[in-house]
C-alpha cells in the first residue's frame, strides 16, 4: 500500500454507516434505507459469510447481482490480490474478518467483472454483534479505487514533470514565503530546495525592483493570473538574470487563495538575439541612408552630352557601388578586400593580352573605404577607356598599392602606351567624384600627374 493510500485508509470512516446499520436489533437482510443511497458499495453477511444485502453501488462495482443468502464473502465475479494472483473467495478481507471477529479494514484487492474489467478496490469489513455480544454477521464498505489511482498517478506525472522541466517552477503563500522549488529553480537561481524553502521570495529580487512583488501578490489575492511578465532576478552568486515570468493563484478545495504558482524562464539569451537584432536594425538604416546618399550624389553631380550618356554614367557609378556592398556582404559587412574590388573593376581588360596588372597585399578596407575606393577606380577606369590607355589596342595599366606607417594606405593607378596625355583644361565629372569620394569622405587626398607618356593618380588614405 503507498503512503497516499494508507493515509486514504485512515480517513475514511465507516462509522456512520456502521451506525445505520447496527442498532437494538440488526436487520442484516433490511438495514437502514439510507445505505441503499450511498455513493460507495456496501453489503451484509451473515455469520458464515452468505451475502444477505447489498446496495446499487456495490452491483455497480461487482457488475453483477450475487444470490442473496447463497453466494458468499464478496459478490464479484472473480478477486486477485494486488499483485494479480488470484484471490480465492475464502481468504478476501470479508472471510477473514469473520474468521478473526475483527475488523480487517483498509485491504486492498482487485474485483474482476463478468465482463472482464477489473476494478481495484479497499475493503472496510467489520463484525457484527447482537446485544448479548454474539458474531451474527459482517459489513463490508469497498472503495473503488480507480479514481483514486488516476488521480495518483496525475498528481505523480504532474510532480515528475514540474521537477524535470527546465524551466524555474517555484510556489509560494500570500506572504511571499517560499513553499516548493524544483530543480529548474535551482539551475536558474543557484539555490538548493533546502537553502531556499521557508524564506521569502524577495531574496531573488533586486531591491530595485521589490516594489513589483507587492503588486504581484495583490494581484494572486484578487484572483488575477500574470502572464510572461518580463523583469530581472538576481542568483545566489549576486548576478541578475532576465527572466519571463508567468505566475498564477492556488486555490485551497473551497476555492480560496491560499498562494501562487510561478514559473520563472531565463530569456537572457532572446534579449541578447532581441538586441542583436535592434542593433543589425540599426546598421542597416545607417548603412541603406548612405548608399541612398551616394547615389544622390551620383546622380546629381553625372553629366553627359546626351540623355544616353547620362544614364550610361550614372548606371556605371551604380554598378561600381553594388560591386562593393556585394564584396561587403560577403563578409557580413566586417570590410571589403582590396584586390577583389580592384580585380572587379579591372576583370575585362585581365584576360587575353594581360592589359592590367595589379600588385599589392591583402588589405581589408572599412565599408566607407571600399565603397568609396570601388567609385575612384570605376572612374579611373572610365577615364582610361574613353581617353587614356585602355581607349587604344597597345595601352597597358597598372594598379598597385602598398601600406606606410601608421596605416596609410597608397594606392597608385599607373597609365602607359595610350595616347599622348595633356591636362585637361577644366575639372571633370570623374574628378569631381573621386575628391568627393576621398578627400570629402575619408579625409584622404588625390594627386594627378598628366605625364605625356601616361597618366598617373595617386590616392592616399587612412586605414
Amino acid at each position: 500500500m503507498s503512503q497516499s493510500e494508507a493515509g486514504l485508509a485512515e480517513v475514511i470512516s465507516i462509522e456512520p454507516i456502521l451506525a445505520a446499520v447496527q442498532g437494538p436489533d440488526i436487520n442484516l437482510a433490511r438495514p437502514h434505507p439510507l445505505v441503499d443511497l450511498l455513493p460507495v458499495a456496501v453489503y451484509l453477511t451473515d455469520a458464515e459469510g452468505r451475502i444477505t444485502y447489498f446496495n446499487e453501488a456495490a452491483v455497480t462495482l461487482w457488475g453483477s447481482k450475487p444470490r442473496l443468502n447463497s453466494d458468499q464473502w464478496c459478490g464479484s465475479w472473480r478477486l486477485f490480490r494486488p499483485d494479480g494472483t488470484p484471490l480465492p473467495h475464502d481468504q478476501c478481507p470479508m472471510a477473514l474478518a469473520l474468521k478473526e471477529g475483527k475488523p480487517n479494514r483498509g485491504n486492498q484487492a482487485i474485483a474482476e467483472r463478468p465482463d472482464g474489467t477489473r476494478v481495484p478496490f479497499m475493503a472496510f469489513p467489520t463484525p457484527l454483534h447482537d446485544s448479548a455480544g454474539r458474531l451474527v454477521g459482517a459489513m463490508n464498505v469497498l472503495v473503488d479505487m480507480n479514481e483514486h489511482q488516476r488521480a495518483e498517478y496525475a498528481s505523480r506525472r504532474l510532480a515528475s514533470i514540474v521537477e524535470s522541466s527546465d524551466d524555474a517552477i517555484v510556489s509560494k503563500d500570500l506572504n511571499g514565503v517560499i513553499a516548493t522549488w524544483n530543480r529548474g529553480a535551482q539551475r536558474l537561481f543557484g539555490y538548493f530546495a533546502e537553502e531556499i524553502i521557508g524564506k521569502p521570495v524577495t531574496v531573488l529580487i533586486p531591491e530595485d525592483r521589490l516594489d513589483e512583488e507587492t503588486g504581484i501578490l495583490e494581484r494572486i489575492r484578487r484572483g488575477e493570473r500574470i502572464d510572461h511578465f518580463e523583469t530581472i532576478r538576481r542568483r545566489k552568486d549576486g548576478s541578475l538574470v532576465n527572466v519571463s515570468l508567468t505566475v498564477s493563484p492556488v486555490a485551497d478545495e473551497f476555492g480560496r487563495v491560499i498562494g501562487a504558482s510561478k514559473i520563472a524562464r531565463d530569456i537572457t539569451e532572446q534579449k541578447r538575439r532581441e538586441e542583436q537584432i535592434t542593433l543589425l536594425a540599426r546598421e542597416a538604416d545607417h548603412r541603406t541612408k548612405n548608399l541612398l546618399a551616394l547615389a544622390q550624389a551620383t546622380v546629381h553631380l553625372a553629366q553627359g552630352e546626351t540623355p544616353a550618356a547620362l544614364k550610361t554614367a550614372i548606371e556605371g557609378r551604380l554598378r561600381a557601388l553594388a560591386t562593393a556592398h556585394t564584396l561587403l556582404a560577403q563578409t557580413r559587412w566586417a570590410g571589403a578586400d582590396l584586390r577583389k574590388i580592384v580585380e572587379e573593376e579591372l576583370s575585362p581588360y585581365r584576360s587575353g593580352e594581360q592589359r592590367a596588372a595589379i600588385d599589392g597585399p591583402t588589405l581589408l578596407l572599412a565599408p566607407d573605404q571600399a565603397q568609396a575606393i570601388a567609385m575612384a577606380l570605376h572612374e579611373l577606369v572610365t577615364n582610361a577607356v574613353k581617353y587614356g590607355a585602355l581607349s587604344v589596342p597597345g595601352g597597358r595599366l597598372r594598379v598597385e598599392w602598398r601600406l606606410n606607417p601608421g596605416r596609410q594606405l597608397a594606392l597608385r593607378w599607373i597609365e602607359s602606351g595610350g595616347p599622348p596625355v595633356k591636362p585637361p583644361e577644366r575639372q571633370g565629372f570623374g574628378t569631381r567624384v573621386m575628391e568627393r569620394m576621398i578627400c570629402g569622405q575619408l579625409n584622404g587626398e588625390v594627386d594627378f600627374d598628366w605625364r605625356p607618356e601616361g597618366m598617373i593618380c595617386e590616392i592616399s588614405i587612412f586605414t
